[in-house]
């Protein structure tokens, strides 16, 4: 009863829960003699560092305000990278033969008798938050500190050798050992843990630099010594299973991975440049979920209006934006929304980025003339009822989509172009007629990534004069907008995550009159926001009132001027 009493005490002085959801706790504990800690975890009435909190005082467990500069590295790396991250704890110091650990799920005997047998210490628990945790392991964990002893031990091994002098042989017999098989192993499970989508591996001088794409934005991880260059580059060759002794032309390639219980699939691919060949490996999470329309689409206008188009039993769907903008995912957002046991989903793509169960996906293959349009061609004779390709290159592949579209399909695609009325004109340049474009296509998507403000360090500002001029008429006097101030969580860029925004144009019989006429784009977008389209830029504005983003985030991705 003494624990509960504290409980109790601990909700109500810091005010976490209001006294008539208390008394509602303390009823329910009463009738049915339920802890008040599991009614808690069960109804996740409180927060998780409020959980924590809890359980440590419940306990007699010290909790602690933890921060990175708090762990005495030599106690830290007594754990493996695997062990503090697969376990969210932290040694912070050793006093003599004990070893003080931070844990957010501090009741944990098994992973305390792990860390004993691990180290020779005698654990004694203290409780923190995941998400300091998770923080100080960063910081005493990324990349740069996993590698600075691989690179040392680099330089003094070949302290004179220049990139011409090193030997392009890898031998596989030390590659369990060689540091730089650790080295490369670091930068990509580095990458993986920092969230990024592509590791960049570029010859520089006098040092290789690499850098991670994290949120859309390239970021300097570490350097490594010109001199090693080419074991690097033979590593990742042989690992993806390419000609190393080739270094006259570009190569692909792909790697499987695990980290953390986790399957990754990554595509490598090798340009020749002044100095070496640059390395380009993008990171694709094999485990991850297919994201659904309504995680995507947040806007309800814009929601309603997607499901809308693809609500339609055939025409052709194109979605656009640049490379990186998120396409794929909105389009097999689209697709997994139509997968049901009625219909018939093919999809062509180079390469197949996601896997989808129930529908058929094939791999485009032009080195042995297995491109989009002769796939598309054998497809049709698969009775389709809902065609993905992945996307529109020519005018062969685009003519085969509009005559599959007014045949009675549904083809979802994408293009690159900076906007929904663009897709249009990109049609008609690749020498598709206006009036089959108008018949064939039931509305195009434009759309972008914009970084999110950081939730751990997120704070309300007055807008300056630039703000208000951007968000123009929809600033209201005295109004706050937000921002993050930085913090490890987000690499101290104020941003974490991204999200998409969105400019939908459904082709309504009077944008169809405007294609067949030849209308300019100008003159469709005109018409298209008359009949209510949100355009990109007010699509941002939304998402920079609804806090999810600043205006420098929204100015870097979208021209405000249109």
């Amino acid at each position: 009863m003494v624990n509960e009493e504290v409980i109790i005490s601990y909700l109500r002085d810091n005010k976490v829960l209001d006294e008539t959801v208390i008394s509602q706790l303390v009823e329910k504990h009463v009738q049915n003699g339920e802890s008040i800690l599991s009614i808690l975890k069960a109804d996740n009435i409180v927060s998780d560092d409020d959980l924590t909190r809890i359980v440590a005082i419940s306990n007699r467990i010290e909790f602690i305000t933890l921060s990175p500069d708090m762990v005495e590295p030599m106690a830290a790396h007594l754990l493996g990278h695997e062990i503090v991250n697969q376990h969210n704890v932290i040694p912070i110091k050793i006093d003599k033969d004990k070893l003080i650990l931070a844990m957010s799920s501090p009741l944990n005997l098994s992973v305390r008798e792990q860390v004993e047998s691990k180290t020779g210490y005698t654990v004694i628990p203290v409780a923190a938050t995941a998400s300091a945790i998770k923080q100080a392991i960063m910081f005493h964990f990324n990349v740069r500190n996993v590698t600075r002893q691989d690179i040392v031990s680099m330089r003094l091994k070949r302290p004179g050798a220049s990139v011409q002098e090193a030997k392009p042989k890898y031998e596989m017999s030390k590659a369990a050992n060689a540091p730089v098989t650790r080295l490369v192993a670091s930068i990509i499970n580095g990458a993986i843990e920092a969230r990024a989508s592509d590791i960049h591996i570029e010859p520089q001088e006098p040092d290789i630099k690499v850098r991670y794409r994290i949120d859309g934005i390239l970021r300097d991880a570490i350097e490594v010594p010109a001199n090693v260059q080419r074991e690097v580059v033979s590593h990742i060759k042989i690992l993806a299973e390419m000609d190393i002794s080739e270094k006259r032309v570009p190569q692909d390639g792909h790697i499987t991975t695990n980290f953390q219980g986790k399957a990754y699939d990554l595509r490598v691919s090798t340009l020749p440049a002044m100095g070496g060949e640059k390395i380009v490996i993008r990171i694709l999470d094999k485990d991850t979920a297919l994201w659904t329309i309504d995680q995507i689409v947040k806007s309800e206008f814009d929601n309603k209006r997607l499901r809308d188009l693809i609500a339609n039993p055939y025409g052709m769907i194109l979605i656009t934006g640049p490379t990186g903008s998120g396409k794929s995912t909105t389009l097999y957002a689209a697709l997994g929304h139509l997968n049901t046991p009625e219909r018939n989903l093919i999809t062509v793509e180079d390469p197949v980025e996601y896997r989808l169960i129930g529908a058929t996906q094939v791999q485009v293959k032009p080195a042995v003339g297995m491109t989009f349009a002769s796939s598309l061609r054998s497809i049709l004779r698969q009775d389709p009822d809902v065609i993905l390709i992945g996307e529109i290159r020519d005018h062969e592949t685009a003519e085969i989509a509009i005559r599959s579209a007014l045949t009675g399909h549904l083809v979802l695609s994408t293009l690159h172009t900076n906007d929904a009325v663009g897709a249009i004109s990109r049609l008609i340049n690749i020498e598709i007629p206006p009036f089959l474009v108008a018949s064939s296509l039931l509305g195009a998507v434009a759309q972008r990534l914009v970084r999110k403000i950081c939730d751990h360090c997120k704070e309300s500002y007055d807008p300056t004069e630039d703000d208000i001029e951007t968000l123009g008429a929809n600033f209201t006097p005295g109004m706050k907008l937000f921002r993050g101030a930085g913090c490890g969580v987000c690499f101290n860029t104020g941003y974490h995550g991204r999200r998409a925004i969105y400019e939908i144009l459904p082709v309504s019989p009077a944008i169809r009159k405007l294609i067949i006429k030849g209308a300019s784009d100008d003159d469709l977008r005109q018409t298209a926001i008359n009949e209510n389209m949100k355009t990109l830029s007010a699509s941002g504005v939304e998402a920079v009132l609804d806090g999810d983003t600043t205006v420098q985030e929204l100015m870097r991705v979208i021209d405000m001027r249109v």
